[in-house]
């Protein structure tokens, strides 16, 4: 390996999402936001044990060569020999071969030990990289002052496995955090490379380079095909999978004057869609930025593992120093056995797993929440999900889809199908929300139609058409003041029920006669009641608060099981309300999705913003929703638990481990026959990290 390649190897300030944005620097819409994790990578400089930006295919190439080299420095050591009771192969000049090999492994192996420490040390920042430096240092200038004539044994077999070993620990180590900052990777991979433009929908296409698209521009997605750029569908219908962007794994039907979003999956249709952002304006770019932003951010947890792996380098120094000194007082005519003391002290204490106890966790749960929709803006307000008492929804789009549906059909003769027909009829040209809702609800239902005539539109009361020859009214209460008409008590009975309920009623007038009600309300969505029943399950109080009347509040609730109500709050009173919760020292976590709700996401102890609401909402927020469904939530307080639980388990080996095999290396129990060898100790650190990465890797197997 060069000295270009070394050196990008050791520096700290390149990072993982270095390594990830060239990877796929072929992926220039995206330019802009790798950049933005590149910037991340530097502020996290010094994560990951000091060696963030280490490539494991380094470590790879340089272990196996190195264990090469090994070979022949234990076959010719007259030291090992001596250990094992061994006579090896003896010429001429043999004796010289373990220095020759050591002195080539020591600055082959060892070099990027020392780079790092040197950058470590620049940055005034020592840790694991200058233990490892100090312990092979030591070993080394030991094993060559006693090659050229200091009475002694040579370290050059200890020296060789040590740095071996410390290889195949940090190839290990990296290939996880690698593995953990895929995320990145994975969704830069959903852009496809080129997009097929065309001047019209009929047109023929040309290949051009998705970053040469811009706003306007007509392009074609084949069946199979990935979107390349947020838009609008203009032609086609398709189911498009989203899944990889928003969590969820069913397909969702795209029409005309539909949206949709770059990465997503066209399935059988094909698309013609107009271009409407590019780039870094794009929803996935926005993805990736939440995600790199995730990841360069640091928790309260891990901020005080840093500490403590600082800390632990002047512990080690001084357990070092301390130990030189008992040692030379105890033994002083066995030098050789006082610096292996000293060099197992400087190994053992490495920072190894204790730095990479909750950096490592943090990757690997930012990236298991991207792919289930659940994106991380802020790793304090992942932390501190783990502990919400409350969860406080907004009700309109949050809960409910935030548009009129049908709730309830009542009919004079029973059919109630076909009040909703011809009613849908008549609305089909009118453009209300309430005649959308009520012609949406008749071909949901599979409805036909029949033609109209006439229509009208009767001044904010309703309207009319003739229908099969006969005239059809759709319309308010009033109407039937007005036509001085009385509602069949069967249908009255509906509507008192509706308006009770805080519904809207609207009545069907057929030849003159009451034919029918219909009550229409906010959509409640059908994953919401799931939500509240597995928020119940885990323990947490279910709240909800909405601007609707008390009525409308109150019927929502119950049908989905809501107990603790907050109804007609004006905006600007929404974060009081959180205030509220919070005054008896209750944790709550805020839902909501609109620029009202962005004071009482920021007021929260956590606040979630759904994926389909503003960007205020989302700036406000520490985690967001992908998609619209409300289950989400359930989901990031489940991740937030588990991953505690593998930052404290990390924590408590990280700790045990030095704690224990601290005193061991110093020799504390040599008493017992217990000796611990500077290449022993360099196995026990570099377990101690693959078990620390291995356990941190069982978040993967978290369902959410």
């Amino acid at each position: 390996m060069d000295e270009n390649e070394e050196r990008t190897t050791t520096a700290g300030s390149h990072t993982a999402h270095d390594h990830t944005a060239h990877d796929h620097a072929a992926h220039g819409e995206q330019a802009a936001v790798m950049d933005h994790s590149q910037h991340a990578g530097h502020e996290g400089h010094g994560d990951h044990s000091g060696h963030a930006g280490h490539d494991p295919a380094v470590f790879r190439r340089k272990f196996w060569l190195t264990l090469v080299l090994t070979i022949p420095t234990l076959v010719f050591s007259p030291g090992l020999q001596e250990v094992l009771g061994l006579s090896g192969p003896r010429f001429p000049g043999s004796q010289y071969i373990p220095a020759a090999f050591g002195i080539a492994i020591f600055f082959y192996g060892g070099l990027v030990f020392l780079r790092g420490a040197v950058d470590e040390l620049r940055a005034k920042q020592p840790g694991m990289m200058t233990l490892i430096s100090l312990a092979i240092v030591v070993a080394f200038g030991y094993s060559l002052a006693v090659t050229l004539g200091l009475p002694g044994m040579d370290f050059w077999w200890e020296l060789a496995t040590l740095i071996l070993i410390m290889l195949l620990g940090h190839w290990i180590e990296m290939s996880a955090v690698m593995g953990a900052q895929d995320a990145l990777g994975e969704l830069a991979k959903l852009l496809p490379d080129t997009a097929e433009r065309v001047p019209d929908v009929h047109g023929e296409p040309e290949t051009v380079a998705v970053s040469d698209l811009r706003v306007g521009d007509l392009v074609r997605v084949r069946p199979g095909s990935a979107v390349p750029a947020d838009g609008e569908i203009v032609d086609g219908r398709s189911e498009l999978d989203e899944s990889l962007l928003t969590g969820e794994s069913k397909p969702v039907t795209r029409g005309p004057g539909e949206p949709v979003v770059a990465g997503s999956i066209s399935g059988s249709g094909s698309l013609v869609i107009r271009v409407g952002r590019t780039g870094g304006d794009t929803a996935l770019a926005g993805i990736m930025k939440l995600v790199a932003d995730a990841q360069a951010s640091k928790s309260g947890a891990q901020v005080l593992a840093d500490r403590a792996a600082a800390w632990l380098f002047y512990v080690a120094l001084a357990v070092a120093t301390l130990t030189l000194i008992t040692w030379a007082i105890l033994r002083p005519g066995d030098p050789g056995f006082v610096l292996e003391r000293v060099v197992t002290v400087l190994v053992i204490a490495c920072p190894h797993a204790l730095g990479l106890a909750i950096p490592l966790v943090a990757q690997i749960s930012t990236a298991l929440g991207a792919r289930h929709g659940l994106l991380i803006r802020d790793r304090h307000a992942m932390e501190d999900a783990r502990r919400v008492d409350v969860v406080l929804f907004d009700k309109t789009g949050t809960l409910t889809e935030g548009r009129q549906g049908v709730a309830a059909v009542a009919a004079a003769d029973g059919d109630e199908n076909a009040v909703l027909a011809l009613a849908a009829a008549v609305e089909a040209p009118a453009e209300h929300p309430i005649g959308a809702a009520i012609v949406r609800t008749a071909r949901e239902r599979g409805l036909a139609l029949q033609p109209v005539s006439g229509f009208e539109a009767l001044g904010g009361r309703g309207a009319s058409a003739e229908v099969g020859g006969e005239t059809v009214v759709v319309g308010a209460p009033r109407l039937l003041d007005e036509r001085s008409l009385t509602a069949p008590p069967s249908i009255q009975d509906a509507a008192d029920r509706a308006a009770t309920a805080g519904q809207t009623v609207v009545y069907v007038l057929r030849a003159d006669a009451v034919a029918g009600m219909i009550a229409l309300a906010d959509v409640i969505r059908p994953e919401s009641k799931e939500a509240v029943r597995s928020l119940r399950d885990r323990g947490v109080r279910v709240a909800m608060l909405t601007g609707d009347s008390r009525a409308v509040a109150d019927a929502v609730a119950a049908e989905l099981g809501i107990t603790e109500v907050f109804a007609e709050v004006l905006p600007g009173d929404k974060a009081a309300t959180v205030s509220g919760l919070q005054a008896d020292g209750s944790r709550v976590a805020m839902v909501g999705d609109g620029v009202n709700d962005a004071p009482a996401l920021a007021q929260a102890d956590v606040g979630i913003a759904i994926g389909a609401g503003t960007d205020v909402a989302i700036e406000s927020a520490g985690v967001v929703l992908a998609s619209s469904d409300p289950r989400g939530v359930a989901a990031v307080i489940t991740l937030s638990r588990a991953t505690y639980r593998k930052m404290l388990q990390n924590l408590g080996w990280a700790t045990g481990y030095n704690v224990i095999a601290l005193p061991l290396a110093a020799g504390v129990a040599i008493g017992l026959g217990i000796v611990v060898s500077p290449a022993f100790g360099a196995v026990l650190m570099s377990v101690s990290t693959i078990v620390v990465a291995l356990n941190a890797q069982l978040l993967r197997r978290l369902r959410l």
